[in-house]
């Protein structure tokens, strides 16, 4: 997975969820739109206020899991809303968040507790991660004070601890592609850290992660800890791109609906949604085949009704308006940490067929990004067959995939 951030459209298919990788170059991305799929027959999801709900499922759950900073403003800032709720502090102990270096982890404990540590050096937590994007976000350079205030309104047996969640990589002596991959397994150090701190000690927690990192029924980290922890996790989902191109004059299905709230998706229409329906599903091409074929689906085990996936969906407003994160101009403005993560995309791989970009190219995209702050609908699927002739034309030819 490319770690460094390029056009929205991009940024949006690699990070969404956490782990989707394309396998051919995005100038590929042509064709037909992608179908807004319609409602579905089924029972009518009821909305609950979304707070109070989410409270409420830690008394019958050790972990509630819910998506974050992958440049989705309307999700984050829910997240720093919920987390200042005066109820909060009593039903949780720990947070654990995708963007935090387990290697810093001492450092963390000793900043969110309130000690004297300079922020330099806690921010290491999470800029120094395997993965850019969790440098490049406003919403945790917000969180980590804030739990760290929060904290200190708090006696001692109340505060929260956040755990770091990703591999401890040390960018500082990772020289070579080799050392950097050795990292790449994420799986195992987040699934360590719920057991050995959360689970095993019947605690309760906020999980921060990319939604398929947390999917019920899969090969993600919630489906891996579940098979010696079942039933202790309540899965969140936002509606991805459900939604968001409606035709001008119909009326949406949440139209009614108040916002922020939280609806089940068990046995209703939501939860009768396929994983497509809310995210384009990435596609690879067999280019050892002599037919090069395309595919361009979810696997097999994601492919089932969502609420086999996720217990609740978000809904934060109109979905045709959701809002972009910006980068923060400190990060942006930053020279030197800007060229330490070029130097990691090197080291970890850029997928096939992209560039490397300058400073000046990737100052430019910030720059027309923050002329647009709405989020992109669906986007376009590529176009199967032009892709597969494409394949079979450079095997003639004799040009590398």
């Amino acid at each position: 997975m490319s770690i460094f951030r390029s056009t929205r459209l991009r940024k949006f298919l690699i990070v969404r969820f956490g782990l989707i990788m394309l396998l051919v170059p995005m100038a590929v991305l042509s064709g037909e739109s992608q179908t807004q799929h319609t409602k579905p027959t089924a029972s009518e999801p009821i909305p609950e206020p979304a707070i109070p709900a989410i409270l409420a499922a830690f008394d019958r759950y050790e972990v509630v899991a819910m998506p974050e900073a992958h440049g989705m403003k309307d999700v984050d800032d829910f997240i720093l809303t919920l987390i200042r709720d005066p109820s909060f502090p009593g039903k949780v102990n720990d947070i654990e968040v995708e963007c935090g270096n387990s290697l810093y982890q001492p450092v963390l404990d000793s900043y969110i507790a309130g000690m004297d540590v300079p922020f330099a050096e806690v921010r290491k937590v999470w800029r120094n991660t395997t993965q850019s994007m969790c440098g490049y976000s406003g919403f945790f350079e917000q969180f980590f004070p804030l739990v760290r205030a929060i904290n200190q309104k708090l006696p001692t047996t109340k505060r929260l601890r956040v755990l770091a969640g990703d591999p401890p990589i040390d960018w500082e002596k990772v020289k070579t592609s080799e050392e950097a991959r050795k990292f790449l397994d994420r799986g195992t150090s987040i699934v360590s850290v719920m057991e050995k701190e959360v689970l095993s000690k019947h605690r309760k927690a906020l999980m921060l992660f990319g939604t398929f990192h947390l999917m019920h029924g899969t090969d993600s980290d919630v489906s891996t800890y579940e098979k010696d922890y079942p039933h202790l996790t309540f899965v969140v989902s936002d509606l991805g791109t459900y939604d968001t191109n409606r035709r001008v004059g119909s009326i949406s299905p949440f139209a009614l609906w108040p916002h922020p709230t939280l609806a089940l998706t068990k046995g209703t229409w939501l939860g009768a949604l396929s994983l497509s329906d809310i995210s384009p599903p990435p596609f690879n091409i067999d280019v050892d085949s002599e037919t090069c074929k395309v595919q361009i689906a979810f696997p097999a085990e994601m492919q089932k009704p969502m609420e086999t996936l996720v217990d609740a969906f978000l809904y934060l407003g109109p979905q045709a308006f959701r809002l972009s994160e910006p980068m923060p101009a400190d990060i942006a403005l930053d020279a030197d940490y800007m060229a330490e993560l070029q130097r990691r995309e090197a080291l970890i791989g850029l997928p096939p067929g992209e560039s490397p970009k300058s400073q000046k190219e990737f100052s430019d995209e910030i720059v027309q990004e923050a002329q647009n702050p709405i989020l992109e609908g669906a986007p376009k699927l590529p176009d199967a067959k032009a892709i597969e002739q494409e394949c079979l034309e450079d095997k003639k030819r004799g040009n590398p995939q």
